[in-house]
């Protein structure tokens, strides 16, 4: 099967962009071509077609690729709830959770899996793009290997190496790798990226004769550092100042230390009439028109966090002066009653008190939801699409108050306080579709609201991606690695 692996010296190397970028370029070239992640550890999700649940950078590369999301492009995700533990999400389903060692034990089953995967992926598609996971050179985590050169030897396929020049010492990082690897694990790696440069390339030319002559390996390209480059982020919060010249709304969020599916968040981020703020651990919480609760991959925790650092006594300031609050998912179980694990599903705990901002009580249960949703916000009507990931079951009481939205098969979501200032929602990417972001803003208390698309941003960053890589790559080099004619 043609396929080609991105492995890199370090985590965020550029690995998921480059795949992104690639499938793009290869897309746009009429080729049939899938990305594919062994196995990935993010709580950035998304829901594919067939019903499961991969990584948010797989999702990405599949629209990149233009091709519908399965769960066989991530076959093996791991979501962590903690230091140690994590949910392992295999083909796209929970099988609970593990913690480090006994996920070790596991590995021979997730393998299976892997495999499985990428046969049926072969199948379906001309050319497959595969991204590895941190990096090849991790010599504790050799044995059993089926995120880099353990599933690289496996199918025989070849391996392009990418390395960030932007935090120093680049070639360090790729003599170091390579010295690592085995002699075959070597040979493997048909060429070099490096990523993130700014300056002039002519004052880079000699260490990259260097790195050529030592390595007998040619560096296929230096790519530069894309300034203003937006993409769904596969885990890692952008350090980026979200400020802008004219706003007309502050909205704040809490960086949970469990926060997942932040990419929620993105269409507020970018708007160009919204100043988007990370409340950050010890940071002073800052005045605000909105607040967004976000969600969680272990809500005791966090919720014992938010109150540690005083944001329920914030919260409280907040909606006496007539601010707007919004909670998604984990979010709105902060706000409830009551959060009921008695099966230890996300802590040791059996009964969390919640905030008690909203009239519900959520239970968690080993079902997880997952499922695609199209609707209407109760808020005029608005159109509004996400996704559901979610493990705890909430009771909503419809007689005393309105629901957020209305599901085209009838389902009412979520909760609108009575006094019109918190909304709670279990909804996924809420603030995508345009009309619902324009309404939800409104609600906030923004005037003369402009519209702002996220899936035309994205395929602009797409695009602007895909551009670079055609100038700066060597394209035709990289076909003939994947063996296109």
């Amino acid at each position: 099967m043609p396929s080609l692996m991105i492995q890199g010296c370090t985590s965020d190397a550029g690995k998921s962009t480059l795949v992104a970028g690639l499938c793009r370029v290869l897309q746009r070239q009429g080729q049939s071509v899938a990305p594919f992640k062994p196995q990935n550890m993010a709580l950035n999700s998304a829901v594919t077609d067939d019903g499961g649940e991969i990584g948010r950078a797989q999702a990405l590369q599949a629209m990149a690729a233009k091709v519908p999301l399965t769960v066989h492009m991530n076959p093996v995700l791991l979501k962590p709830s903690s230091d140690t533990g994590a949910q392992v999400i295999i083909q796209g389903q929970s099988i609970g959770n593990l913690n480090a060692l006994d996920y070790h034990d596991y590995k021979p089953k997730a393998a299976q899996a892997v495999f499985d995967s990428f046969q049926i992926l072969s199948k379906q598609y001309q050319l497959i793009l595969v991204e590895g996971a941190g990096s090849p050179a991790e010599v504790n985590l050799r044995k059993g290997d089926i995120a880099n050169m353990g599933f690289a030897e496996t199918v025989d396929c070849p391996v392009i190496l990418i390395a960030d020049i932007d935090k120093g010492g680049v070639f360090a990082h790729i003599i170091g790798t390579l010295e690592c690897l085995s002699e075959s694990e070597r040979n493997r790696i048909q060429g070099f990226v490096i990523n993130r440069f700014r300056g002039d390339i002519a004052l880079l030319q000699d260490g990259l004769d260097w790195l050529e002559e030592k390595t007998s390996k040619p560096v296929l390209g230096v790519l530069p550092y894309l300034h203003g480059l937006h993409l769904d982020a596969e885990d890692a919060v952008s350090n980026e100042s979200t400020n802008k010249d004219t706003t007309h709304l502050n909205v704040i969020c809490p960086l949970l230390p469990h926060i997942s599916n932040h990419t929620d968040l993105d269409p507020l981020i970018h708007h160009p009439q919204v100043n988007f703020q990370w409340v950050k651990h010890n940071e002073t919480i800052p005045t605000a028109d909105l607040i967004i609760l976000p969600g969680s991959k272990n809500v005791g925790f966090d919720l014992a966090w938010l109150r540690e650092q005083g944001w329920e006594k914030a919260l409280t300031k907040h909606l006496r002066y007539g601010g707007k609050l919004i909670g998604i998912c984990g979010g709105l179980q902060m706000l409830g009653q009551r959060i009921l694990d008695s099966e230890h599903i996300e802590s040791e705990l059996s009964e969390i008190e919640g905030l008690g901002l909203m009239p519900y009580t959520t239970a968690f249960n080993h079902q997880k939801e997952l499922r695609k949703r199209i609707g209407q916000l109760s808020l005029n009507d608005a159109n509004v699409s996400g996704y559901e990931i979610r493990q705890g079951q909430t009771q909503f009481d419809y007689t005393l108050n309105q629901p957020f939205a209305t599901f085209d098969n009838g389902d009412k979501e979520g909760l609108i306080s009575d006094d019109n200032q918190i909304i709670a929602t279990y909804l996924h990417g809420v603030f995508d579709e345009p009309e619902a972001l324009t309404e939800l803003l409104n609600w906030a208390g923004l005037d003369n609201t402009a519209q702002f698309d996220l899936n035309a941003f994205r395929e602009q960053q797409i695009n602007r991606l895909a551009d670079c890589y055609e100038q700066h790559l060597d394209i035709e080099k990289i076909k003939q690695l994947l063996s296109i004619q």
